[in-house]
Protein backbone atom coordinates (compact mmCIF):
# COMPACT_ATOMS: atom_id res chain seq x y z
CA UNK A 1 0.00 0.00 0.00
CA UNK A 2 1.66 3.50 -1.44
CA UNK A 3 2.28 5.98 1.66
CA UNK A 4 -0.12 8.42 1.36
CA UNK A 5 1.21 11.96 -0.24
CA UNK A 6 1.99 15.18 1.31
CA UNK A 7 3.51 18.18 0.67
CA UNK A 8 7.12 18.89 0.81
CA UNK A 9 6.18 21.64 3.85
CA UNK A 10 4.29 19.06 5.80
CA UNK A 11 7.14 16.39 5.13
CA UNK A 12 9.42 18.79 6.59
CA UNK A 13 7.02 20.02 8.90
CA UNK A 14 6.95 15.83 9.94
CA UNK A 15 10.79 16.07 10.33
CA UNK A 16 11.07 19.36 12.37
CA UNK A 17 8.18 18.22 15.28
CA UNK A 18 9.88 14.88 15.59
CA UNK A 19 13.78 15.71 15.74
CA UNK A 20 13.17 19.14 16.83
CA UNK A 21 10.65 19.60 19.07
CA UNK A 22 10.34 15.97 20.01
CA UNK A 23 6.76 15.73 19.72
CA UNK A 24 5.13 11.92 19.39
CA UNK A 25 3.66 11.05 15.60
CA UNK A 26 -0.02 11.31 18.08
CA UNK A 27 0.57 14.92 18.18
CA UNK A 28 2.48 15.47 15.10
CA UNK A 29 -0.64 13.85 12.89
CA UNK A 30 -3.13 16.09 14.90
CA UNK A 31 -0.45 19.77 14.52
CA UNK A 32 -0.94 19.05 10.64
CA UNK A 33 -4.64 17.42 10.51
CA UNK A 34 -3.00 13.82 8.92
CA UNK A 35 -3.22 10.03 10.03
CA UNK A 36 -0.93 9.34 12.86
CA UNK A 37 0.29 6.60 10.58
CA UNK A 38 0.96 8.45 7.84
CA UNK A 39 3.27 10.18 10.17
CA UNK A 40 4.95 6.96 11.22
CA UNK A 41 5.71 6.00 8.02
CA UNK A 42 7.18 9.17 6.76
CA UNK A 43 8.95 9.16 10.37
CA UNK A 44 10.42 5.47 9.61
CA UNK A 45 11.73 5.96 6.30
CA UNK A 46 13.18 9.37 7.70
CA UNK A 47 15.33 6.75 9.69
CA UNK A 48 15.77 4.36 6.77
CA UNK A 49 17.51 7.12 5.09
CA UNK A 50 19.53 8.27 7.96
CA UNK A 51 17.54 11.23 9.08
CA UNK A 52 16.88 11.40 12.70
CA UNK A 53 18.14 15.51 13.22
CA UNK A 54 16.83 18.83 12.88
CA UNK A 55 17.75 21.28 11.11
CA UNK A 56 18.81 18.15 8.34
CA UNK A 57 22.01 17.20 7.72
CA UNK A 58 24.07 18.65 5.00
CA UNK A 59 22.71 18.16 1.48
CA UNK A 60 19.37 17.31 1.95
CA UNK A 61 17.73 19.95 -0.01
CA UNK A 62 14.03 19.13 -1.20
CA UNK A 63 14.72 17.77 -4.50
CA UNK A 64 16.54 15.07 -2.73
CA UNK A 65 13.85 14.69 -0.15
CA UNK A 66 11.28 14.88 -2.93
CA UNK A 67 13.12 12.23 -4.83
CA UNK A 68 13.71 9.68 -1.57
CA UNK A 69 9.87 9.70 -0.43
CA UNK A 70 8.23 9.59 -3.52
CA UNK A 71 9.44 6.36 -3.89
CA UNK A 72 8.51 5.06 -0.13
CA UNK A 73 5.90 2.26 0.03
CA UNK A 74 4.55 0.37 2.93
CA UNK A 75 3.82 -3.23 2.04
CA UNK A 76 0.64 -3.88 4.45
CA UNK A 77 0.66 -7.53 6.12
CA UNK A 78 -1.73 -8.46 8.07
CA UNK A 79 -2.27 -6.46 11.17
CA UNK A 80 -1.00 -7.50 14.56
CA UNK A 81 -3.73 -7.78 17.28
CA UNK A 82 -2.19 -5.83 20.46
CA UNK A 83 -2.11 -7.68 24.23
CA UNK A 84 -4.59 -5.45 25.83
CA UNK A 85 -4.21 -7.28 29.34
CA UNK A 86 -0.54 -6.30 28.70
CA UNK A 87 -1.44 -2.38 27.48
CA UNK A 88 -4.10 -1.91 30.41
CA UNK A 89 -1.57 -3.17 32.97
CA UNK A 90 1.22 -0.94 31.24
CA UNK A 91 -1.27 1.98 31.26
CA UNK A 92 -1.00 2.01 35.43
CA UNK A 93 2.87 3.26 35.29
CA UNK A 94 3.78 7.02 35.84
CA UNK A 95 3.95 8.93 32.31
CA UNK A 96 2.46 6.23 30.40
CA UNK A 97 -0.33 6.57 28.27
CA UNK A 98 -2.43 4.63 25.50
CA UNK A 99 -0.42 6.40 22.66
CA UNK A 100 2.98 6.02 23.79
CA UNK A 101 1.62 1.89 23.99
CA UNK A 102 -0.16 2.85 20.32
CA UNK A 103 3.70 4.23 19.44
CA UNK A 104 5.29 1.22 20.61
CA UNK A 105 3.16 -1.14 19.22
CA UNK A 106 3.69 0.70 15.52
CA UNK A 107 7.39 0.51 15.97
CA UNK A 108 6.94 -3.21 16.66
CA UNK A 109 4.59 -4.13 14.01
CA UNK A 110 5.59 -1.19 10.91
CA UNK A 111 3.93 -3.59 8.32
CA UNK A 112 0.91 -4.12 9.63
CA UNK A 113 -0.29 -1.64 12.55
CA UNK A 114 -3.89 -0.20 13.44
CA UNK A 115 -4.27 3.39 13.41
CA UNK A 116 -4.77 5.15 16.41
CA UNK A 117 -8.02 5.64 16.45
CA UNK A 118 -8.86 2.06 16.14
CA UNK A 119 -6.50 1.18 18.48
CA UNK A 120 -8.32 3.10 21.02
CA UNK A 121 -11.75 1.92 19.87
CA UNK A 122 -10.33 -1.57 20.34
CA UNK A 123 -9.58 -0.99 23.52
CA UNK A 124 -12.31 0.80 24.87
CA UNK A 125 -14.45 -2.55 24.05
CA UNK A 126 -12.24 -4.53 25.88
CA UNK A 127 -11.51 -2.11 28.86
CA UNK A 128 -15.63 -2.23 29.37
CA UNK A 129 -14.95 -6.09 30.72
CA UNK A 130 -12.56 -4.43 33.16
CA UNK A 131 -12.74 -0.32 33.46
CA UNK A 132 -16.05 1.51 32.84
CA UNK A 133 -14.27 4.51 32.42
CA UNK A 134 -10.55 6.10 31.02
CA UNK A 135 -9.38 9.58 31.63
CA UNK A 136 -7.58 12.16 30.43
CA UNK A 137 -4.88 14.02 31.88
CA UNK A 138 -2.72 17.14 30.69
CA UNK A 139 0.78 16.86 30.91
CA UNK A 140 2.66 19.90 32.44
CA UNK A 141 3.91 22.52 29.98
CA UNK A 142 2.26 20.42 26.89
CA UNK A 143 -0.58 22.26 25.77
CA UNK A 144 -1.56 26.55 25.72
CA UNK A 145 -4.82 26.36 24.87
CA UNK A 146 -5.66 30.08 23.26
CA UNK A 147 -9.11 31.51 21.99
CA UNK A 148 -10.78 35.41 22.03
CA UNK A 149 -13.39 35.58 24.36
CA UNK A 150 -17.20 35.78 23.13
CA UNK A 151 -17.90 39.52 24.71
CA UNK A 152 -16.21 42.62 23.83
CA UNK A 153 -15.04 45.56 26.43
CA UNK A 154 -15.52 49.13 26.34
CA UNK A 155 -12.66 50.98 26.45
CA UNK A 156 -13.08 54.67 27.14
CA UNK A 157 -10.78 57.60 25.77
CA UNK A 158 -10.03 60.26 28.54
CA UNK A 159 -9.86 63.24 26.50
CA UNK A 160 -12.79 62.19 24.39
CA UNK A 161 -14.87 60.13 26.39
CA UNK A 162 -15.05 57.80 22.90
CA UNK A 163 -15.73 54.53 23.88
CA UNK A 164 -14.15 51.89 21.48
CA UNK A 165 -14.30 48.03 21.94
CA UNK A 166 -11.66 46.14 22.83
CA UNK A 167 -11.12 41.98 22.02
CA UNK A 168 -10.22 40.03 25.31
CA UNK A 169 -7.95 37.32 24.15
CA UNK A 170 -7.44 34.21 26.85
CA UNK A 171 -5.01 31.50 27.38
CA UNK A 172 -4.64 28.86 29.70
CA UNK A 173 -1.99 25.90 30.93
CA UNK A 174 -4.01 22.48 29.91
CA UNK A 175 -2.71 21.14 32.89
CA UNK A 176 -2.21 24.18 35.36
CA UNK A 177 -5.14 26.25 34.50
CA UNK A 178 -2.55 29.21 34.50
CA UNK A 179 -4.07 31.36 32.83
CA UNK A 180 -3.08 34.66 31.01
CA UNK A 181 -5.14 37.31 29.21
CA UNK A 182 -4.78 40.74 27.52
CA UNK A 183 -6.92 43.21 25.08
CA UNK A 184 -6.48 43.92 21.86
CA UNK A 185 -8.45 46.41 19.61
CA UNK A 186 -8.87 43.71 17.20
CA UNK A 187 -8.50 39.65 16.14
CA UNK A 188 -6.31 40.10 12.76
CA UNK A 189 -3.38 38.92 12.29
CA UNK A 190 -0.93 41.03 14.10
CA UNK A 191 -2.75 41.62 17.32
CA UNK A 192 -3.21 37.39 17.56
CA UNK A 193 0.26 37.10 16.53
CA UNK A 194 2.09 39.73 19.50
CA UNK A 195 -0.32 38.32 21.76
CA UNK A 196 1.17 34.91 21.88
CA UNK A 197 4.73 36.59 22.20
CA UNK A 198 3.09 38.75 25.24
CA UNK A 199 1.94 35.57 27.18
CA UNK A 200 4.72 33.63 25.79
CA UNK A 201 7.29 36.34 27.94
CA UNK A 202 5.09 36.33 31.05
CA UNK A 203 4.85 32.71 31.31
CA UNK A 204 8.65 32.63 31.08
CA UNK A 205 8.31 29.97 29.05
CA UNK A 206 6.75 28.08 25.81
CA UNK A 207 4.42 24.75 25.56
CA UNK A 208 5.38 22.03 23.01
CA UNK A 209 1.75 22.72 21.48
CA UNK A 210 -0.35 26.07 21.57
CA UNK A 211 -4.58 24.96 20.56
CA UNK A 212 -6.07 27.91 19.15
CA UNK A 213 -9.94 27.33 18.83
CA UNK A 214 -10.54 28.19 15.10
CA UNK A 215 -9.56 31.36 14.55
CA UNK A 216 -9.07 32.60 10.86
CA UNK A 217 -6.12 34.70 11.61
CA UNK A 218 -4.12 31.28 12.38
CA UNK A 219 -5.06 29.46 8.66
CA UNK A 220 -4.45 30.96 5.12
CA UNK A 221 -6.35 28.31 3.26
CA UNK A 222 -9.39 26.34 4.54
CA UNK A 223 -9.39 22.99 2.95
CA UNK A 224 -10.77 19.56 5.10
CA UNK A 225 -7.80 17.09 3.79
CA UNK A 226 -4.72 19.97 4.09
CA UNK A 227 -5.53 23.24 5.66
CA UNK A 228 -2.29 25.21 5.93
CA UNK A 229 -1.12 27.04 9.03
CA UNK A 230 -0.91 31.13 8.16
CA UNK A 231 2.52 31.79 6.82
CA UNK A 232 3.31 34.59 9.43
CA UNK A 233 2.07 32.73 12.14
CA UNK A 234 3.99 29.53 11.24
CA UNK A 235 7.22 32.12 11.37
CA UNK A 236 6.50 32.56 14.83
CA UNK A 237 5.95 28.93 15.83
CA UNK A 238 9.05 27.96 14.06
CA UNK A 239 10.65 30.77 16.00
CA UNK A 240 9.88 29.84 19.26
CA UNK A 241 10.00 25.86 17.89
CA UNK A 242 6.47 25.04 19.07
CA UNK A 243 3.68 23.49 17.16
CA UNK A 244 0.16 24.42 16.60
CA UNK A 245 -2.74 21.93 16.13
CA UNK A 246 -4.22 22.20 12.96
CA UNK A 247 -7.48 24.84 12.22
CA UNK A 248 -10.10 24.97 9.71
CA UNK A 249 -11.07 28.48 9.30
CA UNK A 250 -15.00 28.46 8.68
Amino acid sequence: MPTVPISMRKLKEILRLKYGVGLSHRQIGRSLAISPSVVSRYANRAAQLGIKQWPLPTGWDDTKLKHAFLQTQVKMKKHSLPDWATVHRELRNKCVTLQLLWEEYCERNPGGFYSYNHYCRMYREWLKTTSPSMRQVHKAGEKLFVDYCGPTVGVTDPETGEIRTAQVIVAVLGASSYTWAEATWSQQLEDWVMSHVRCFQWLGGVPELVVPDNLKSATSRACKYDPDVNPTYQQMLEHYNVASFACAAT
